[in-house]
């Protein structure tokens, strides 16, 4: 990032299950870079999460408890925030419902302090489903939960690097209901949401943007399904019609193995792990999850909990510097 930033950029966080990886990258991307020359932030957790881990991997980096969101921030600094007077069991690597509900009581004050105007923007630490699910939280993921949270009618979530950037028509949903949501207005609506976002919040002007095939071969003009002719061409041909934007629909083994993502801007995928095993196979260190069409900026890291290395101070914060770096650009580029 270049240091032309004319003020810094006030970043939420929320934590994420205090028993996976998250708290170690996030100290980690702070100690390692010069992201606070950039940004503040503000970690939605009590501080004895924090030190707890700085302790255990001897992070030296300086963590202040807030007392309140209107007050003066330091800029050299973690700032940690939470209502929460009680004294954790932190467990690394440990299934536990009660970091599973602390996780998503920091996504709930986070989000209101971004609709309060608080903050900026969030970055999203991982949250484990298993521990997290509740009757007021039972959503498939944050791209759901912030669907609603805005009050909106559709969003999209965007996978992106420096290679590519895939945008999913469907998320968290199981391949047998896949065709249930494929009607001609969400689709449009979508695809709408991603070509605004490609050319607004990544400053592309003139995108050009790949169209997965939904069969396999997509389709092998209608042997092995007619999707691809029925739905998906005719939607391409109506939003090309003013100007070319949308190519394909291409089969999507050929498309990620022959590398033919280097010729595009975007690149529209049908279901979660058709552009993610490719997304995965090319950026799987610096990958961000991003999600369009919200009012704010949203961005996470491209992984879970990590349990398994949880506590091991071998978890890599690549992902989440990319997703630090990623919010701040947009933001700027929204600005202007």
């Amino acid at each position: 990032m270049k240091k032309d930033i004319n003020k810094k950029v006030i970043i939420g966080f929320s934590i994420g299950d205090y028993n996976g990886i998250g708290p170690e990258i996030l100290l980690k991307s702070f100690s390692s870079t010069d992201l606070l020359d950039y940004c503040i932030p503000i970690i939605f957790c009590d501080k004895q999460i924090l030190d707890f881990y700085a302790e255990k991997f001897r992070i030296n980096i300086k963590i202040k408890k807030i007392k309140n969101l209107n007050q003066s921030l330091e800029s050299d600094c973690l700032n940690t925030f939470s209502e929460n007077n009680e004294t954790l069991k932190i467990t690394p690597g440990y299934i536990d419902k009660i970091a599973g509900i602390y996780a998503i009581n920091s996504l709930n004050k986070s989000s209101e302090a971004l609709i309060n105007k608080n903050i900026d923007s969030i970055v999203t630490l991982p949250i484990c489903k298993i521990n997290s699910q509740n009757k007021t939280f039972s959503f498939p993921g944050h791209t759901e939960y912030f669907l609603s949270k805005f009050n909106i009618d559709s969003n999209i979530m965007i996978m992106c690097s420096d290679i590519m950037k895939i945008g999913f028509i469907t998320g968290h949903i199981p391949i047998n209901s896949l065709l249930d949501h494929l009607d001609n207005k969400y689709l449009e609506k979508k695809l709408n949401i991603f070509l605004e976002s490609i050319q607004q919040d990544f400053k592309i002007d003139k995108p050009r943007i790949a169209v997965l095939g939904l069969n396999p071969h997509a389709g092998e003009e209608g042997l092995i399904g007619n999707e691809e002719k029925i739905l998906i061409q005719p939607i391409i041909d109506k939003l090309n019609k003013k100007k070319e934007i949308f190519y394909g629909p291409f089969s999507s083994d050929s498309f990620f193995g022959l590398k033919k993502f280097k010729d595009f801007d975007g690149i529209i995928s049908w279901y979660h792990d058709q552009g993610l095993v490719g997304f995965k196979s090319f950026c799987f260190d610096n990958g961000v999850n991003f999600t369009g069409g919200l009012p704010y900026v949203r961005t996470s890291p491209d992984h879970g909990t990590a349990f398994n290395i949880a506590g091991k101070g071998i978890a890599s914060e690549k992902s989440l510097i990319e997703s630090i770096k990623l919010n701040i650009k947009i933001i700027n580029n929204r600005k202007f």
